[in-house]
């Protein structure tokens, strides 16, 4: 069943059995560049723009994929292997397909790029490999800049699951038929063998006639099968996905607040939200691991713990039978678009909300397919349909918006959330991660987080602690730097980074030194990324090892010259150590590859005010203001640029429109207070600092703001109403 799957598939070499593409002298012209592939003496060409942008013919080595579309291997020097941006749709022609197209159509994507696909998001080596090969060892040599990757075989095969084969092998010959129930197997994922879903008839579920006591089979897929970044190579079957992958959380540019997917997240993080993981299903409940083929067809699969009669109806999905509407992957796993032509399922699996669509703008199944009516007219739809509005297994987006926005009440509901061990674990971490005020209440929930079973919340809360005095976060972290899970040990550590030895108990010192040394081994496995650098230099700036740190932040910019969060540390760095004019000139050089980086205007307004320069300053900090109307730092900086200037009423003007685009934003609102009093209008200085007041109530330099103004703003000889604190 493997033979002919989309894992036996995943790579191949490129001969005339594997290629689906047209290269019979087709053509596609993108952004002012023409592509032509052709064939030559047997072997497959593309004849396109490569690094420099010159024309010339490129061998395809690999195919890579196979459906709904193939993409393309180039060797390139330094043994990089790159994907080319030109792909072949290799759906059928009734479905759009059997077609060339670029991967970046909405966008130009030219050579230099890091886009482009000579550049490093196109590099096999590091972006695609692990995943596509067996066994496959990077092998990148940062001194020559050269890759010698190997791999034990080139696509997903048995070993890729079920680990080194030769016992199997054996066992197959007839050696321990009769004693191993692994049959030779490093691991056997065996954790649905005599287990039953038996539906209750009177709910119309299923429940599992055993529990799952393991998570061996999903955390072995999630090694794929989720966004994750790699920090070490030498994987053991069996070992839990951390060990191995720092997995994403629902973080706000990846994931929507409730949980549905944004970006490209695979499966894993999606999955672990569900409330069919919370009852015990396993990824090959729903999917026959060697085909990759569902276990059954359309509804069919959800009706295996599902009763027909309750679910696979009128009465429940309020549609036509044998509509799109009446599938229930329709309206419990929505489709996103990705890679221009592969609608990939929301495994969360969840109940439809477009009442959170109205309230938060997430996205809903309903209107993904009525797109012409708005949310509220769904909301309304489903609230006669059942009575009520269905809540859902997933209860955590009010508390990840909030916390996304800094908006009054956040801190308690994320309290609320990460104490709550109904919720996905997936989610509570990344409550964790959005505290910002860390009172009493946060410290106790990021306590109880560090002893938590789940190793993304244990994560979570030593990320939670990167911003405090190591007073405060060596004790609560010490215990994590020992932690069983490689994640959650070197995120404590490069939170711990430079924290003395006396705050780290007993043994923390040692303790500390071999996590952080995980650490450094997880940058360095990654060495041919610029920000596995970036991530060592501020490892080594927390631990005041400012050469090594410098070091690196050059070793990132060598990399790719173009990396902006080099240069804006690297500059910063400099600021530390009272070399603002090295730093100025970094972030001048910087600007001259990228002329309109908002973030790199910033540093250098600020760079320019730090050395007396306010009047230059001014203009930069205006063009970060501008080339980035989102970021709210850039926009305060220029407002409080402008005042100093002498222009309060622009600068009023610039803090009010920041405020208009983020309404929780504590500096800006304390600032546009503070020069409302100052200009003359306390009474409207008042509204604001009531706002930032309603934001952090204990705050004490928010209620002395809030005092002053109220007392400027109310006529003499005359109390104001309500004067009591």
């Amino acid at each position: 069943m493997w033979t002919g799957s989309h894992h036996q598939r995943a790579m191949q070499p490129a001969t005339e059995a594997t290629v689906l593409g047209d290269f019979n002298g087709a053509m596609l012209t993108y952004n002012g560049v023409s592509s032509r592939f052709f064939r030559r003496d047997g072997r497959f060409f593309v004849h396109t723009d490569g690094p420099d942008g010159a024309l010339r013919d490129y061998r395809i080595d690999y195919t890579f994929g196979v459906a709904p579309l193939q993409q393309y291997l180039i060797r390139m020097p330094g043994g990089r292997l790159q994907a080319l941006g030109i792909a072949w749709d290799s759906r059928p022609h009734a479905q759009g397909g059997q077609r060339w197209f670029h991967l970046y159509a909405n966008e130009r994507i030219s050579a230099g790029s890091p886009l482009h696909w000579t550049g490093p998001e196109q590099n096999w080596n590091f972006m695609c490999a692990d995943c596509h090969s067996t066994n496959l060892r990077k092998n990148y040599d940062f001194r020559t800049r050269r890759y010698a990757t190997t791999y034990e075989e080139i696509d997903v095969a048995c070993e890729a699951c079920h680990g080194p084969g030769a016992r199997h092998v054996e066992w197959a010959r007839g050696r321990w038929r009769s004693t191993d129930k692994a049959k030779g197997l490093l691991i056997s994922l065996d954790e649905r063998r005599d287990v039953t879903w038996r539906i209750d008839p009177a709910t119309g579920n299923a429940r599992r006639s055993l529990p799952r006591m393991s998570e061996r089979e999903i955390q072995m897929c999630a090694r794929c099968h989720s966004r994750r970044a790699q920090i070490h190579e030498d994987y053991v079957h069996g070992q839990p996905v951390g060990d191995d992958y720092r997995v994403a959380l629902l973080d706000p540019d990846l994931y929507y607040p409730d949980g549905q997917i944004k970006a490209e997240d695979y499966e894993y993080g999606s999955f672990v939200q569900s409330r069919m993981y919370q009852a015990g299903v396993t990824c090959s409940d729903c999917h026959e691991p060697h085909s990759l083929r569902l276990r059954a067809e359309d509804n069919r699969v959800c009706l295996q713990c599902h009763a027909a009669g309750k679910y696979d109806s009128s009465a429940h999905h309020f549609h036509k039978p044998g509509s799109a509407g009446a599938r229930c992957v329709q309206c419990h796993m929505p489709a996103t678009v990705y890679m221009t032509v592969d609608a990939r399922r929301d495994h969360s699996i969840r109940i439809p909300r477009p009442d959170l669509s109205a309230l938060s703008g997430v996205p809903n199944a309903c209107n993904q397919c009525h797109t012409d009516k708005p949310a509220l007219w769904a909301a309304d739809a489903v609230r006669k349909w059942y009575g009520h509005a269905p809540a859902g297994f997933q209860r955590f987006a009010a508390a990840l918006n909030a916390g996304a926005l800094g908006a009054p009440g956040a801190g308690k509901l994320l309290d609320e959330l990460i104490g709550d061990p109904g919720q996905p674990a997936i989610a509570r971490a990344s409550a964790l991660v959005r505290i910002g005020n860390l009172d009493l209440a946060a410290i106790a929930a990021i306590r109880q987080a560090v002893a938590d079973h789940d190793p993304l919340v244990r994560r979570a809360a030593a990320r939670a602690l990167s911003d405090a005095d190591p007073h405060l976060s060596g004790p609560i972290l010490a215990p994590l730097l020992g932690d069983r899970v490689r994640a959650v040990r070197i995120e404590a550590a490069e939170v711990l980074a430079g924290a003395p030895s006396d705050v780290l108990g007993p043994d923390g010192a040692e303790a500390l030194a071999r996590a952080a040394g995980e650490y450094v081994g997880a940058q360095e496995l990654n060495a041919d990324r610029p920000e596995a650098h970036l991530n060592l230099a501020l490892l080594y700036t927390r631990d005041k090892q400012f050469h090594k740190a410098e070091s690196q932040l050059h070793d990132a910019l060598s990399l790719q010259p173009s990396f902006v969060p080099a240069a804006v540390n690297l500059a910063d760095l400099y600021r530390e150590l009272g070399r603002d004019a090295e730093g100025e000139r970094v972030l001048r050089a910087a600007l001259a590859r990228s002329p309109e980086d908002a973030s790199l205007e910033l540093a250098l307004g600020l760079s320019l005010i730090r050395q007396g320069r306010r009047t230059e300053a001014l203009g930069h900090l205006a063009d970060a203001a501008r080339l980035d109307p989102a970021n709210e730092r850039a926009a305060y900086a220029y407002g409080l640029a402008l005042d100093d200037a002498g222009r309060s009423a622009a600068a009023i003007d610039v803090l009010r429109a920041a405020i208009d685009r983020h309404p929780y934003d504590r500096d800006a609102l304390g600032a546009l207070a503070g020069l409302y009093g100052k200009t003359g209008d306390p009474q409207q200085g008042l509204f604001y600092a009531q706002r930032l007041l309603e934001l952090d109530p204990d705050n004490t330099e928010s209620r002395d703001l809030f005092d002053r103004l109220r007392s400027q703003a109310q006529p003499r000889g005359r109390p104001a109403e309500g004067a009591g604190r």
